[in-house]
């Protein structure tokens, strides 16, 4: 019985391509040939050819094209060629740094911004994305909608905040997210965040969440909640940079893992094992607003040093904290508290403040984030920005192929690439890009895999990653 092509490569997990050759006579602008093609799928790597015309792929398959010419012609040599990567949670401001050139350089050519309950544009929101379309920006940039923002903007008036996450959706943002360990995300109610996941549900979108707490003994019942929510409000629910903090055992991950898989839900993860936010992470919530941090600190003085010092201690201490702003930047709240020769606590109270300072807090365990990257509902992120005093803005994408492909093989390179396009694709809803298929954008990398590395360290967080030299974004050919 003769086999055909197409159930030998379903059989064996191969990536093939069914799709016709297309006119050999028209005008294409780049064609790369004797390429190891890796599509996004997850399916066997295999060497073919890749053909653009204007904007999007015309062909990816097994056929190499010989008699095909286009504007560029490309001999791979074997080196791979992916779809391009997508960051379903990153920060910056399209309008000061349109260029995004540190993603670009780590291989993302789609980001998503709106992130942690926070976004831009929340007063006009059509208006907003007319001009973020206007931008030439130097990769895709996509929103999500803040539903701290909102909250702020209405005073918490749920039927408004409801109205404006419709008009968000209406003007082009791509789902909501919500920051429920910041102010005002942790004021909330189960009916609010109900009533707000309605529209993302009618919509077909999701919501994207910094849950409650990510501490070890906190995090199930944070995840729990965003399921409750998505599961009232009719909606799909993603967990943002997921962690255990203060975990140091794999295992502990399984029951959060279990449940977000049962829930049908997803989460993403940046490989690093020190997270960044704002200083107010360790003050108490009584200390933040809406009460007033002065008139707390005068009549709570020693309540809240004491806070303080239980806090910072439980997350592994002042040399733990690495702060990323002036007048302290690049040194540890030990360092500080040392120069100023005052305890780490007072200087929190009285030289920092709850709103003075962003940090690094090296509070994660490696093990159990790598466990966490394994598993099959988890996509990767970088969580990061072009400013961030933070590698993850400009490492985290090639240090999953560096680290955890190349020196320590925990994923294959297809299995890595779908974390990073197709997969993180799909939960988006992204139908126009993310793999590599006939008439999809031609997000486009070639690169060696042995070649890349990320360069950013905290010390210095700035260096951009290298590796990815030959990125194709729309079909264009960024520099």
């Amino acid at each position: 019985m003769k086999i055909s092509t197409l159930a030998v490569c379903l059989l064996l997990g191969w990536g093939c391509a069914t799709s016709p050759l297309p006119d050999a006579d028209a005008q294409y602008s780049v064609l790369i040939r004797n390429a190891t093609i890796v599509d996004g799928t997850g399916n066997r790597a295999y060497t073919g050819s890749l053909l653009i015309g204007a904007d999007t792929i015309a062909y990816v398959g097994r056929n190499a094209l010989s008699h095909f010419q286009a504007d560029m012609v490309i001999d791979a040599a074997g080196r791979v060629v992916s779809p391009g990567f997508i960051d379903p949670h990153a920060h910056g401001n399209p309008f000061q740094t349109p260029e995004f050139e540190n993603f670009r350089r780590m291989g993302v050519t789609t980001i998503v911004l709106g992130l942690d309950g926070s976004s831009d544009g929340a007063e006009d929101p059509a208006t907003f994305i007319r001009r973020l379309d206007s931008l030439n920006t130097g990769i895709s940039v996509l929103m999500n909608v803040g539903h701290g923002t909102l909250r702020r903007m209405t005073d918490g008036d749920i039927p408004r905040m409801v109205e404006l996450v419709r008009a968000h959706f209406d003007a082009g943002f791509i789902g909501l997210s919500t920051g429920i360990e910041y102010y005002p995300g942790y004021l909330s109610t189960p009916d609010e965040l109900t009533a707000i996941a309605i529209p993302v549900g009618e919509a077909g979108k999701l919501i994207s969440s910094h849950v409650r707490n990510e501490d070890v003994d906190q995090i199930e019942a944070s995840v729990r909640e965003l399921i409750e929510q998505g599961r009232r409000g009719g909606s799909r629910v993603h967990v943002s940079h997921l962690k255990l903090v203060f975990g140091n055992d794999p295992s502990q991950a399984d029951p959060v893992l279990a449940m977000i898989s049962d829930a049908g839900a997803t989460a993403d993860v940046y490989p690093y094992v020190a997270s960044y936010t704002g200083i107010g992470i360790v003050f108490p919530e009584w200390a933040m607003p809406p009460n007033e941090y002065a008139s707390v600190r005068a009549a709570r003085r020693g309540e809240l040093a004491e806070y303080l010092r239980n806090r910072v201690n439980k997350r592994n201490g002042p040399e733990a904290t690495l702060i990323g702003s002036p007048p302290y930047a690049g040194r540890t709240l030990k360092q500080v508290a040392d120069s100023l020769g005052k305890p780490f606590e007072e200087v929190l109270m009285d030289d920092i403040g709850p709103h003075g300072a962003s940090a690094a807090y090296f509070v994660m365990n490696e093990a159990v984030m790598e466990h966490i990257l394994l598993h099959p509902s988890v996509v990767v992120s970088s969580d990061g920005s072009p400013t961030m005093q933070h590698p993850r803005g400009y490492g985290s994408f090639a240090k999953i192929i560096r680290a955890y492909v190349i020196e320590e093989p925990l994923l294959t390179l297809e299995s890595a690439i779908r974390k990073m396009s197709g997969q993180t694709a799909d939960i988006l809803q992204l139908t126009d890009r993310g793999y590599l298929k006939p008439g999809l954008r031609a997000d486009v990398l070639m690169f060696d895999p042995t070649d890349v590395r990320d360069m950013a360290t905290f010390p210095q967080p700035h260096q951009f990653a290298v590796g990815f030299d030959d990125v194709w974004i729309s079909g264009r050919r960024s520099p």
